[in-house]
């Protein structure tokens, strides 16, 4: 039977195969490049800084898919009324010390953020795998976050200046403020896009 086939024949089956092959590749990169798209959209800056600390987009890819399959496997909630007026208060009291005590003000600070985190149903881990986790909602943010912590973390004897602490209180008030608001469904729906 393998007689009767043809150079001609030979050749279309090649060049066949070859059009299949170059349409799987360009096909296989196109949904690579939307995928890179859609995780770069849903993670802003954060998706930057993965690949610099993962050091190729695709390692980075598979660490932020990562952590989202995480953050949907946990508990995430909304605050009571309740809960959100008490925070609210806590942090009155912790912004009316800032100008008396400002390096005890921002500790504080970011002690609060840590707690209301916690009573969100985000777990108490390290700063990084917190900062990971709260980055698959709230991406934007996490510059900020990891700047205002560093700030009121930093070891006696190289305190920051008042400048640091005040853009650190205002960068943990933002946070803060993220935090602790209702989502709309419409909001919910839009951060799990």
């Amino acid at each position: 039977m393998l007689s009767h086939i043809t150079n001609t024949q030979i050749i279309f089956t090649a060049v066949a195969l070859i059009v299949v092959l170059v349409i799987a590749i360009i096909t296989d990169r196109q949904i690579r490049k939307a995928r890179t798209a859609s995780i770069r959209k849903r993670f802003g800056p954060e998706y930057d800084r993965a690949v610099l600390l993962h050091g190729t987009s695709q390692k980075a890819e598979a660490k932020l898919v990562g952590r989202e399959t995480r953050v949907s496997a946990l508990k995430i909630r909304e605050l009571t009324a309740n809960e959100r007026e008490r925070f609210a208060v806590e942090w009155q009291t912790v912004q009316s010390r800032f100008v008396d005590q400002p390096v005890a003000a921002v500790t504080e600070a970011d002690n609060l953020i840590a707690a209301l985190l916690v009573a969100r149903g985000y777990p108490r881990e390290t700063f990084e795998q917190s900062a990971a986790d709260l980055s698959v909602t709230y991406p934007r943010m996490m510059e900020s976050y990891r700047v205002a912590h560093a700030i009121a973390v930093r070891p006696r004897g190289s305190e920051a200046s008042t400048e640091e602490l005040r853009t650190a209180m205002i960068q943990s008030r933002a946070i803060f403020d993220e935090l602790i608001l209702v989502q709309s469904p419409q909001e919910k729906k839009s951060a799990a896009a």
